[in-house]
């Protein structure tokens, strides 16, 4: 299964603020779409993404203010990304030895979606039934 598949079955929504607004603004627009990352992208080109794990680390405990802090000032700017054509157990591989949760999908330097650890789990546990219940027939056969 690739990427592409998973977009296909989520959609391609991405959700996006500049990196000049405020980490309150940013949790503002993550809380209304019920998400857990953002990407920041700025005149087409994909800065960074902020997470909520960025917002916990590096503002409350470090005491800063949500309505002061600019999103630039804290948000992950070595984002990790892959292509529509990406194969699943690379994407696993990939969100498990760098320690992320979210992957942007970018094809020709766009943004065309974004994954998320869930959405790579659902789907390699639906290829899994479907293995399992292609077994199953042939053996009953």
């Amino acid at each position: 299964m690739t990427v592409d598949q998973i977009l296909k079955a989520k959609g391609r929504n991405v959700y996006s603020i500049f990196s000049n607004l405020t980490v309150y603004d940013a949790l503002k627009v993550m809380g209304e779409k019920n998400i857990g990352a953002i990407l920041i992208i700025d005149d087409t080109v994909l800065k960074g993404i902020l997470s909520e794990r960025d917002y916990a680390r590096k503002i409350v405990l470090k005491d800063k203010s949500s309505k002061e802090t600019l999103v630039h000032e804290i948000m992950e700017s070595n984002v990790f990304t892959v292509k529509l054509s990406d194969n699943l157990e690379d994407c696993m591989q990939l969100m498990s030895e760098k320690r992320i949760r979210h992957l942007p999908v970018v094809e020709d330097e766009t943004v065309v979606g974004i994954i998320s650890i869930s959405d790579v789990v659902k789907a390699i546990i639906e290829t899994q039934k479907d293995t399992i219940q292609h077994l199953n027939s042939y053996i009953s056969q």
